[in-house]
């Protein structure tokens, strides 16, 4: 930032264009202000009490990290509200869509309804999590021989969110697949 500051703005020969990137240097500080103390402040929320022990259980599963685990753990509340791995996936959204009339039921793609933003953040765990497990990643691997890969990923991310779902449920560690 420091060098834009120096740099950019020297060798602007409008000022109308310094003024500019100046204006956008200090919308990027103050970003980065905002995101730092969100940060910091999940960083103290996963401390607490009510966090802590299934914060330290989230982050042993592959691909999450702190954000990715507090947003769960607030969006989610308490995980014994879901009954089922279905109904976690349902409140997820990856589960598929299914469209009937009384004689005649279609399923399609994945349902638009959905907490987008966990949908998110589990598929983009499923890409880590398929590096870093043997038995994600040959499941992947099987699954992109019939299929698209990114249809596949889903795939892994519904399997993900079922072993996210144990931990959570069981109060027990992440446990890596072995392959045979």
């Amino acid at each position: 930032m420091e060098w834009l500051r120096e740099t950019m703005t020297a060798e602007m020969e409008e000022e109308s264009g310094r003024a500019t990137l100046q204006a956008l240097i200090s919308e990027v500080e103050a970003m980065r202000g905002v995101q730092l103390e969100t940060v910091r402040k999940m960083k103290a929320l996963s401390t607490t009490e009510s966090y802590a022990k299934d914060y330290k259980l989230l982050l042993g599963v592959p691909g999450i990290g702190l954000i990715t685990a507090m947003t769960f753990l607030v969006e989610i509340e308490d995980i014994n509200r879901f009954p089922s791995t279905d109904d976690f996936a349902s409140f997820v959204g990856l589960v598929p869509d299914c469209r009937g009339t009384g004689e005649k039921t279609n399923n399609g793609d994945i349902t638009s309804r959905a907490k987008k933003i966990m949908r998110t953040l589990i598929v983009e765990c499923a890409w880590a999590a398929s590096r870093k497990d043997p038995a994600l990643n040959l499941a992947y691997c099987k699954l992109c021989k019939r299929m698209e890969p990114n249809k596949a990923l889903i795939r892994v991310a519904r399997k993900l969110l079922n072993r996210i779902y144990s931990v959570l449920k069981n109060k027990t560690e992440y446990a890596y697949g072995t392959v045979e």
